[in-house]
């Protein structure tokens, strides 16, 4: 296992030097043994502090051929294996000395013998270089030479040597002089060791110093009482100077103890607080409801009737289990009844509340109660229910039931007590029994609405339509909505009924989200309600923006608009005179709804190109509400667009929210028609104001970076969300994406705006699965690149092909119609799941192929209708083509009555086929099976062809998807391709037989 390196820090601590001799603290004489005697000499002198001490000093400078040694006494090295020795000395400068001969020296020399006892004597150990060894030759850095009334005025040196390693007991020090004039003031003799220190959590003791400089003397720490190692042994070294460095691996106080006093100390954690795990975190209080029975606790035990779970953290307060739901609801429906409930008052101080309903059929007597069979069906469960109803049925007819609803949460089973209930008692009637196409049958409760639709909105209303269950199960008498704030419970929600599909809902807040279900009623009962949809009303602001955009249309169109204000007010002078009786008859009110928000709203507005200013700046201001930079966290980069990044933040405003949205950055380094066209965009959509567009929340212009922030699309595009979720979707589901799409052109086209770039990379899909057209500069700075492959027409300027109608691509005619082209290819890339259009055909094949009347062919699982109003948006002749509001009416339709749905256009459709397709070669000119893969791509699957048997043509023409699964093609684009294919090659034999016959 390697060794894992922790840096910390070891505080600074002096190195501890241990003395052996210092001749500065005599006081008596030395002692010490000279040679010979009249070389160095013995006297009292002073320090550079004038304290009296005991020196050796020599001058024999007129004297030739000196060799004068001093010896110290025994020294003992107590186990030292580095010595060091201070010396303080004097030396005289040989020039300062009249007559002085050329001998005349100003060093001396430093020797050691070692020795394991005191035995030397005035002969032994030789006075010479061998058996003495040498450490170095000192010279002063300054010598003295002036004299004064006073005397001689000496300079003081200090020089530091070191020597090892010694082994034995001890040694001595001797000092040769070979022709000086100094003196030897002061040495001191010691050696260095670390000290004893606490850090880290770690306690390590005073340790020698190596026998060398450069020695690390390694030094193994014990953790402080109550510590614990880290990974590996802890160790600190120790060098020559006496100097912990070079750390490895710590301690850390273990759980139930806390450090303190900077690591010195892990502390037990006091009475009422715990803690989990090893580690530097301190105590921490017991949660709520929980207590310690001792010091030093590494958790917190629950008090009676509180509990925790093994997957609560442990700082989590102790909880207990709910109590009974309230309010409980029955509606019976012969042998059938829906249960409703309200949660319970204490959800014990858990957010785990669910629900089991416990089911028992009794008797005449009382105690005569048993558990229902396996028979009786609850929908959507039984146990484990996260919403406080459940629909019931296969009840036995005359038959007294009894419910128990109880509230369980995540400690309930820890609780020695049964799960608090409330309980309900009905008695079922015999089934309704009805002639229908000569079979019995019982009725049932409708299905749920599958989707809802904002028609409108208002400061304090918002109007609301949805389409009829899938199944309905009988006529709808009523729908029952019900609505309350985002940030509220639900179970302070309000609650309107009504007869149509259309409803709305007043006396709402400005500015706030509302949360809305829908279910519908029959004679059969309610049925379960829609999954829930989030709307918001208009702020204050955005109301006074909106009038005043719409004010000088108001007033300019006033005279020509006399006659149909009064048809309007007749209009509702009418529907209030009707509000107070029953209406059977909703196709008046269809009517209305349809020309409120089809013609009134978008009708007052016209889209104004911001390239036909002048200043286009000016266009930026009109449109676009400036934002101050400050109000903006930019927090992630989730993209590239064509000027900058694309992020993701929050924008808080002054007065409002704060909320999630998408950012986009001009780059540094911009040209001012960068900038225009980037901010070109922006005055695009700020002329936009519906569900299915995509909604900007403002610019920032006169700040750095420039921004456009827009609402946040969670899902991101429409074509990489539909293949990441390939097959997740049912048909409904994709025709209300596809009616929100239709919505939103509707709008645009109401107002005058052609698009351009439709398509499904184009389109946003936020977590409510609400798709939103977007992209409205796009169609202006077109690119070609792999993935959206352009063609430079005629006329000039770039077109994405695959999308475009055939008079834009040859004449560059953009108008709604080309729009409503580009919408059918976006309804196959829904309805195919993200597939590319035409496949891997060139744009020049794509352009051919349209000019020879080929349409792509219908999805897999596409049904019929959806592909006849692909078909009818590819018309060739533009004015034949459906418009917007037409094509949302039909989509509306088909979600009305989903059976529309259910049928799939057949293998033979009578979709019109060119003779030769470029997308698919003509099976005839290949001889074989396996070069007919070769040409589609799809070599890869010869052998499974071959093992399988389908090796002629003939065979290879009648294959199905289960036979294309079976050969072994289990890549959904690979299977949908192999399909494709085998359907071109059926057309082409139909059409050989055709010409032939």
């Amino acid at each position: 296992m390697d060794i894992l390196w922790i840096l910390w820090i070891v505080p600074t601590v002096w190195a501890v030097e241990e003395m052996l001799m210092d001749s500065t603290t005599a006081t008596a004489e030395l002692g010490w043994t000279v040679n010979p005697t009249s070389g160095w000499e013995e006297v009292s002198g002073y320090d550079e502090n004038m304290n009296t001490i005991r020196t050796y000093q020599v001058c024999n400078v007129f004297e030739s051929s000196q060799n004068n040694w001093v010896r110290t006494k025994y020294i003992k090295r107590r186990g030292a294996q580095r010595i060091h020795v201070e010396m303080k000395f004097s030396v005289r400068d040989c020039s300062s000395i009249p007559n002085v001969p050329g001998s005349c020296k100003e060093t001396f020399n430093l020797y050691y013998y070692e020795s394991d006892s005191d035995s030397a004597n005035k002969v032994s150990p030789a006075w010479m270089e061998n058996p003495w060894i040498k450490v170095d030759t000192i010279a002063a850095d300054e010598s003295f030479s002036q004299v004064d009334l006073g005397g001689r005025v000496m300079k003081i040196n200090t020089e530091v040597r070191s020597f090892g390693p010694v082994s034995r007991s001890g040694f001595y020090l001797a000092f040769q002089d070979y022709g000086s004039c100094m003196s030897l003031i002061a040495v001191r003799v010691f050696y260095r060791k670390c000290p004893r220190i606490i850090t880290n959590g770690a306690i390590f003791q005073e340790t020698l110093s190596g026998a060398e400089s450069t020695s690390l003397v390694a030094a193994r720490g014990v953790c402080v009482p109550n510590g614990e190692e880290v990974d590996v042994p802890i160790k600190l070294y120790c060098n020559g100077d006496g100097e912990w460095m070079v750390p490895i691996g710590r301690c850390m106080c273990k759980a139930g103890h806390e450090s303190v006093e900077n690591g010195t100390i892990c502390k037990a954690c006091p009475s009422g607080s715990f803690k989990p795990t090893q580690g530097d975190d301190s105590c921490l209080h017991c949660p709520i409801n929980s207590r310690t029975t001792s010091e030093g606790a590494t958790t917190c035990v629950c008090r009676n009737g509180y509990y925790r779970t093994d997957s609560d953290p442990v700082d989590m307060p102790c909880t207990t289990i709910p109590s009974a739901p309230q309010n409980v609801i029955s509606s019976v429906n012969e042998t059938s009844l829906m249960l409703e409930w309200k949660p319970p008052r204490e959800a014990g101080g858990r957010e785990d509340v669910v629900f089991n309903v416990i089911c028992k059929s009794c008797g005449a007597g009382r105690g005569s109660c048993t558990r229902c069979g396996d028979n009786v069906q609850f929908v959507p469960r039984q146990l484990g229910l996260t919403e406080p109803r459940v629909y019931i049925s296969d009840l036995l007819s005359h038959t007294q039931y009894t419910f128990e609803i109880q509230a369980v949460n995540g400690v309930s089973d820890q609780s020695p007590y049964s799960p608090q209930f409330s309980a309900v008692n009905i008695t079922t009637n015999q089934a309704e029994r009805k002639e229908h196409s000569n079979e019995m049958w019982t009725e049932r409760a409708p299905s749920a609405v599958s989707i809802m639709h904002q028609v409108s909105r208002s400061v304090d209303s918002i109007t609301l339509s949805w389409s009829q269950p899938d199944q309905p199960n009988g006529v709808i008498l009523d729908y029952e909505l019900q609505y309350y704030e985002k940030e509220q419970s639900e179970y302070n929600s309000s609650v309107i009924k009504s007869q149509t599909n259309t409803v709305v809902i007043r006396g709402l807040k400005p500015g706030t989200i509302y949360v809305f279900q829908v279910r519908a009623r029959t004679v059969a009962g309610f049925g379960r309600y829609s999954g829930k949809m989030y709307f918001q009303t208009m702020t204050e602001e955005e109301y006074k923006t909106s009038l005043q955009e719409k004010l000088p249309l108001i007033i300019g169109s006033a005279a020509a608009g006399v006659v149909f204000l009064i048809a309007v007010v007749v209009i509702v002078i009418v529907c209030n005179r009707r509000r107070g009786f029953e209406r059977t008859d909703s196709e008046y009110t269809d009517k209305l709804q349809h020309y409120t928000s089809g013609h009134m709203t978008p009708g007052m507005k016209i889209y104004i190109d911001p390239f036909t200013y002048e200043d286009p700046n000016e266009a930026v201001r009109e449109f676009a509400k400036e934002i101050d930079i400050s109000s903006v966290k930019i927090e992630q980069v989730i993209g590239a667009g064509e000027f900058g990044e694309v992020c993701s933040g929050h924008l808080k405003l002054p007065g409002k929210r704060e909320i999630f949205v998408a950012i986009k950055t001009l780059k540094s380094g911009y040209t001012e028609k960068q900038r225009r066209d980037f901010l070109s965009e922006a005055s695009i959509m700020g002329q936009f104001d519906h569900p299915n567009v995509i909604h900007l929340e403002g610019v920032v212009t006169k700040s750095s970076p420039v921004m456009i922030i827009t609402e946040f699309m969670e899902n991101g595009s429409l074509d990489s969300f539909l293949r990441q979720n390939d097959g997740q979707f049912t048909v409904i589901q994709l025709v209300g994406m596809l009616r929100g799409i239709a919505a939103g052109m509707k709008y645009l086209s109401d107002m005058n705006y052609v698009h351009r770039d439709l398509a499904a990379r184009n389109i946003l899909v936020n977590s409510n699965l609400v798709c939103k057209v977007s992209d409205f500069g796009l169609s202006r700075f077109l690119e070609d690149d792999t993935s959206d492959p352009t063609y430079t027409s005629a006329l000039g300027g770039k077109i994405p092909i695959r999308w475009t109608a055939p008079e834009a691509i040859q004449y560059r005619k953009f108008t709604s119609a080309s729009d409503v082209w580009s919408y059918g290819i976006v309804m196959w890339e829904v309805m195919s799941y993200g597939e590319r259009p035409y496949w891997d055909m060139t744009n020049q094949d794509v352009i051919n192929a349209i000019e020879q009347d080929y349409r792509l062919p219908p999805p897999m699982d596409c049904p019929s209708a959806l592909h006849q109003l692909m078909l009818d948006c590819w018309q060739k002749d533009r004015n034949n083509r459906p418009k917007f509001g037409q094509i949302v009416n039909t989509l509306d339709k088909m979600i009305r009555n989903p059976n529309s749905l259910k049928a799939m256009t057949p293998l033979s459709s009578g979709v019109h086929l060119p003779l030769l397709d470029r997308s698919v070669p003509d099976f005839s000119s290949f001889n074989t099976v396996d070069e007919w893969l070769d040409a589609i791509k799809m070599g890869q699957y010869k052998q499974n062809f071959t093992s399988a048997e389908f090796t002629s043509f003939d065979v290879v023409s009648q294959m199905t998807m289960d036979d294309i699964m079976r050969v072994g093609v289990t890549l959904a684009g690979h299977q949908k391709k192999i399909l494709n294919s085998v359907q071109m090659m059926r057309a082409q034999m139909n059409q050989i037989q055709s010409v032939e016959v």
